[in-house]
């Protein structure tokens, strides 16, 4: 059965997540009284704070495409060293016959910018197959075995770089899922925690009741702030 994916379960940036629920933490430990008569005790903070140092060790993304960016550009540079390789074996036979001719097509390297990795990677083992079984016909152009050997190494790189720009690309696919279903997780936590702390000082203590409020944004922060500052200036 396929694995469903995973969403987001918050709307605002990770590391807002990770700042505001160590901050949550950090009043919850202060609170931990009134926290232990809701059956959160100093071990479940620990449980958080872990999660958190989990998450805040996971590569970002950024840090996964970048290192996905060097391994494309490294594939395309492989790309283009087998396209010339294939260039110049093509010159030399194009002097032997004609590119309508069933002998030059036999190559197979018609629109070959527009070939996909897998299309070149073939082209470049179908040109020294078809020119090997040529040499004798294409031996006067000046091709020799050297320029084979050139397409044979050029398309041995190439594969490895193509298998490299996979393997990042499902290991950034692993890793982002692995970071959402933590961020999840931190986050369940993290509602749970202020739902509990809004609970002990929601009659009692507007200002610790607010420490729990959560904010999806700076800016709501901020907001939030200025209005309490100005309602407190009234009174």
């Amino acid at each position: 059965m396929k694995k469903q994916d995973v969403h987001r379960e918050y709307n605002f940036p990770d590391a807002d997540l990770y700042v505001q629920t160590m901050e949550k933490l950090r009043f919850a430990q202060r609170d931990i009284k009134q926290f232990d008569n809701y059956g959160y005790d100093t071990q479940k903070l620990k449980n958080i704070h872990n999660i958190c140092q989990k998450f805040a060790k996971l590569p970002t993304d950024d840090e996964l495409l970048g290192t996905q960016m060097i391994t494309t550009e490294k594939k395309y540079e492989a790309a283009e060293k087998l396209k010339t390789a294939i260039r110049s074996v093509m010159t030399r036979v194009a002097t032997k016959f004609s590119n309508r001719s069933g002998r030059y097509r036999k190559f197979g390297t018609a629109k070959m910018g527009d070939m996909t990795d897998a299309q070149l990677l073939f082209c470049g083992r179908r040109v020294v197959r078809s020119a090997r079984q040529q040499i004798d016909f294409l031996a006067e152009t000046g091709l020799r075995e050297n320029h084979l050997g050139r397409i044979t190494d050029a398309c041995k790189d190439f594969e490895v770089a193509l298998n490299i720009q996979q393997d990042k690309v499902a290991d950034r696919d692993i890793s982002v899922e692995r970071r959402v279903e933590l961020g999840n997780q931190m986050y369940r936590e993290y509602v749970h925690l202020c739902n509990i702390g809004k609970d002990i000082w929601a009659e009692t203590n507007l200002a610790k009741y607010e420490n729990y409020v959560i904010y999806e944004s700076n800016n709501e922060q901020k907001k939030a702030r200025k209005t309490r500052e100005a309602t407190e200036k009234v009174d």
